[in-house]
């Protein structure tokens, strides 16, 4: 058994089942898999693939360990649709830019799916985010804290939730018990859909002004959203204090709000005004 990065490996079939179904997988889908491990998701999906009577379909496994790839190379060799599944070596924020660029991939929608260690999903989440191809949907496995976390809305809303919700619509499927996993990890995980396909990519300067304006409002979250503005001295150093409340409560939204008590959409109308 191999755990020296960090894997640990799901293997209740109802759980690998939930996170297969909410793929809805289709004819001539193109599914990334993040961590194939011993095979364990990868074989669901071939599995449900077959029993929907889809053949035109592709999956790239990508797995890290390289002892774990050749295995799972070698069991992929005996199946019939073997030549429709590539297995990828190397580390994912590596391997998905080749795989995009591909000509099979290059500016066509896919789906993305993965029980991912815990020490990736932060990284893993900022690469999503920057990707201008995104996935239409993306269904992982990571630690119940950071999914709750992450479909957080006011007054709870964080820094993780303002990242990610400005690029898809999160939810979670279901909670996983860490028994479910071998070997055991020591907090219990969720899965968590992402729908990219609901929303509509903003610009690269919409996107700028987003994510400069969340890193300011989080930084200090206990005080309100005037007053990090404000500590933001590079951007606004020379507006007076009085202009920048009253743009703010011209778009509804009082300046004495925290950041918690912000949706995404007052976040959206913030940068709008803030840097226009």
């Amino acid at each position: 058994m191999r755990q020296k990065l960090g894997q640990h490996f799901l293997k209740n079939k109802k759980y690998l089942g939930k996170i297969v179904d909410n793929l809805l997988l289709k004819e001539k889908d193109v599914v990334i898999e993040i961590g194939s491990g011993h095979g364990e998701l990868t074989f669901e999906i071939i599995n449900k693939l077959k029993s929907l009577n889809i053949n035109n379909f592709k999956i790239f496994a990508i797995e890290k360990d390289p002892i774990l790839a050749k295995k799972l190379k070698m069991d992929i060799e005996n199946l019939t649709t073997g030549n429709k599944i590539e297995i990828f070596e190397g580390d994912v924020l590596k391997q998905i830019p080749i795989i995009l660029s591909s000509e099979i991939l290059d500016r066509k929608s896919y789906k993305l799916v993965g029980n991912i260690p815990y020490y990736l999903t932060g990284f893993l989440f900022r690469f999503l985010g920057g990707l201008k191809n995104k996935p239409k949907i993306i269904v992982f496995t990571v630690q119940k804290e950071v999914a709750q976390r992450i479909v957080s809305k006011p007054p709870k809303m964080n820094i993780l939730a303002a990242s990610i919700k400005f690029w898809s619509a999160p939810k979670i499927i279901d909670f996983v018990p860490r028994n479910n996993f071998l070997p055991m990890p020591k907090v219990d995980s969720a899965i968590i859909k992402l729908d990219c396909a609901e929303k509509i990519n903003p610009s690269s300067k919409e996107s700028k002004d987003y994510y400069q304006l969340v890193k300011i409002l989080f930084k200090q979250p206990r005080k309100t959203i005037l007053n990090n503005i404000l500590s933001d001295r590079k951007t606004f150093l020379l507006t007076k204090k009085e202009r920048i409340a009253k743009k703010i409560i011209n778009i509804g939204i009082s300046p004495l709000l925290r950041p918690q008590n912000l949706s995404i959409e007052n976040i959206k109308n913030l940068s709008r005004i803030l840097y226009n």
